[in-house]
């Protein structure tokens, strides 16, 4: 109900030919919901059509148009925390982890797509052998979503992801000095970046395993906060 006060003058929900008059947004929000919360054959069109009293062929709309207007408040709901957030947060995982100046956590994702797309298809292919869309996460301590890299082909990196993201080509705006993320070893350290320690060929880890065991203590947040998400939204595990 608080999701359908926020967006229901929306224009999206005005009929273009006038033939439906205005919309009902409760019911276009709930068509979302429920698909969103769905995963396999609970999520079919036939069955969210029979479920909520609309075409197979109106579920799509439905969703679409609640998509529409939902995603033009995102700003409200997933921000970048202000200097004094950020003082908060550092603050935090100071006392409780002993890393100052840490202000985030980051992590990639996959979603996982049921087929290849049309275009540049083999780019989306990914080491487990399916096709899928990378996202890169970044929440603070209280697992709350503050960034969002998404959209790019399953099969690319990370570190790459990471190295092309707004936050680290345009560090001055979003981090002060000595502040920084925390990140698994697949990112490369900068000055915004520290990672964990890289077990090569070869090489005995030992002296750096009490750095790992510490920064995985407070980095694992990032993947709980993913594991949230997709267990919120279940259509995530696969499209």
């Amino acid at each position: 109900m608080q999701l359908n006060r926020l967006v229901e003058d929306d224009q999206e929900f005005r009929s273009v030919s006038g033939k439906l008059g205005k919309r009902l947004s409760m019911l276009h929000i709930m068509v979302l919901l429920k698909f969103s919360g769905s995963y396999g054959n609970e999520g079919a069109l036939q069955k969210l059509g029979i479920i909520m009293g609309i075409s197979k062929g109106f579920v799509n709309d439905f969703m679409r148009w609640a998509c529409n207007a939902i995603l033009k408040h995102h700003e409200q709901v997933i921000k970048w925390p202000s200097i004094e957030e950020r003082s908060n947060i550092h603050g935090r995982i100071i006392k409780a982890h002993g890393f100052v100046n840490c202000i985030g956590l980051i992590d990639g994702t996959l979603f996982p797509l049921a087929f290849a797309p049309m275009v540049n298809g083999e780019d989306y292919y990914t080491r487990k052998g399916d096709y899928a869309i990378k996202e890169l996460v970044i929440c603070d301590d209280a697992v709350r979503i503050t960034w969002v890299e998404m959209g790019w082909p399953g099969s690319v990196h990370d570190n790459c992801v990471w190295a092309n993201s707004e936050i680290n080509l345009s560090k001055d705006k979003y981090l002060d000095q000595k502040e920084y993320l925390l990140g698994d070893s697949a990112f490369s350290t900068s000055a915004v970046m520290i990672p964990a320690f890289k077990k090569g060929h070869n090489i005995n880890l030992s002296e750096q395993r009490y750095f790992n065991t510490k920064l995985a203590k407070i980095w694992i947040k990032s993947t709980h906060c993913i594991g949230l998400v997709k267990a919120r939204f279940q259509c995530l595990w696969g499209f």
